[in-house]
């Protein structure tokens, strides 16, 4: 994967968000000094992460599985795309993996078993709580009864509630149960993601009563920071190969050289055997680290571990492609590297590359015009 003279390694980086840019910077900065052309697509052709990209598309907006799985092979196919790195729709696109390989694409993912347990918050605590990874206490609610349950028993145990969706939403969908009255204070300082118990009870019920489908929620402790989130390069199988930890501080990130917290993630990876890029993030409960989630997938701050002096984004790429990550010991960690905006001139996204959506007829359909 070396020389000047290299044919260039198609990468395509799916569900491009804007902290993208940053890993398309290190990939082709790679140590190899391999020549990559790098696709990107995202749902919204404004997305700034596509013009940072040598091929851009527009993504199908709000289809099923199928006709995902079916947009991303035909992508491969077009754009005879060597790797795909998915941080998104790992569902739909994990169980065709042999399907991509006959079109001549490795795609990086965990296997569709891991994937499905750690798209659920629940089955990911339930089966981590199995094997000794210290989870905190939680509950699953879907109605306003269940919910008014969860908050009393679990605000017995002392300090803040908090709920959030079960399924795979990011941090969207998270508040912190307050339900004390408003406060001065509270109007001259940062806005936090506070509702009351009653307001959500009500959003449930209305819900209910309008035969809308109503999702799991997790109901758990608020747990005390700072977030710890490692990056972790694993082998297919679930060897961890490397792992740095991110402590939010702020508009700080600190490298974290703490043994208990790689202990933990790399229980996590091994048990569940995930492969190539994954993400554990962990806070403290009753004074102690505790799982908070894991993701079978990199994580959008991933490009803040290139001040470890690792590459983590291509020692996959190389461990996918040539089953051997290269140097990936003599991790620089106790660190810390400040987070700061970054204004990038980016030209326009070519038309002709551009496939504008349009409104799908029929819930699951493909939407999308030449």
């Amino acid at each position: 994967m070396t020389g000047a003279c290299a044919i260039a390694l198609r990468i395509w980086l799916s569900s491009a968000g804007a902290a993208t840019t940053q890993v398309i910077r290190m990939l082709r900065d790679n140590p190899d000094a391999t020549p990559v052309r790098i696709h990107g697509t995202n749902v919204d052709p404004a997305a700034p992460a596509l013009a940072a990209c040598d091929v851009a598309e527009v993504e199908p907006y709000r289809v099923s599985d199928r006709h995902y799985a079916d947009f991303a092979l035909d992508f491969c196919r077009r754009h005879r795309i060597d790797v795909l790195i998915p941080p998104r729709r790992l569902d739909a696109l994990a169980p065709h993996a042999a399907r991509f390989a006959e079109a001549g694409t490795r795609l990086m993912t965990s296997s569709p078993a891991a994937i499905r347990v750690l798209t659920s918050k629940s089955r990911t605590y339930e089966a981590a709580r199995a094997i000794g990874v210290p989870v905190p206490e939680w509950r699953v609610v879907s109605d306003a009864d269940g919910l008014r349950g969860a908050v009393e028993e679990l605000g017995a145990l002392g300090g803040p509630v908090c709920i959030k969706p079960a399924g795979e939403y990011s941090a969207f969908g998270f508040r912190i149960l307050e339900d004390g009255p408003l406060r001065l204070r509270d109007l001259l300082e940062p806005a936090r993601p506070l509702v009351s118990v009653g307001a959500v009870a009500e959003a449930l019920k209305r819900a209910a009563d309008a035969r809308e489908k109503v999702p799991e929620f997790i109901v758990m402790p608020y747990l005390d920071g700072p977030e710890v989130s490692v990056d972790c390069l694993s082998a297919p199988g679930g060897a961890l190969l490397a792992a740095v930890p991110r402590a939010k501080q702020g508009r700080y990130r600190l490298l974290l050289d703490d043994p208990e917290l790689v202990g933990i993630a790399a229980r996590v990876v091994g048990h569940f055997g995930l492969a190539y890029l994954s993400n554990v993030q962990l806070r403290h409960w009753q004074g102690r680290p505790v799982l908070l989630e894991a993701n079978p997938r990199p994580s959008a701050g991933i490009f803040q571990t290139a001040f470890s002096g690792v590459n983590l984004p291509w020692a996959a790429v190389r461990l996918l492609t040539s089953g051997d990550a290269g140097a990936v010991d003599g991790l620089r960690l106790g660190g810390r590297v400040a987070v700061t905006e970054v204004a990038t001139e980016v030209r326009e996204v070519a038309a002709e590359v551009v496939r504008q959506r349009t409104t799908a007829t029929h819930p699951g359909e493909l939407a999308t015009t030449a």
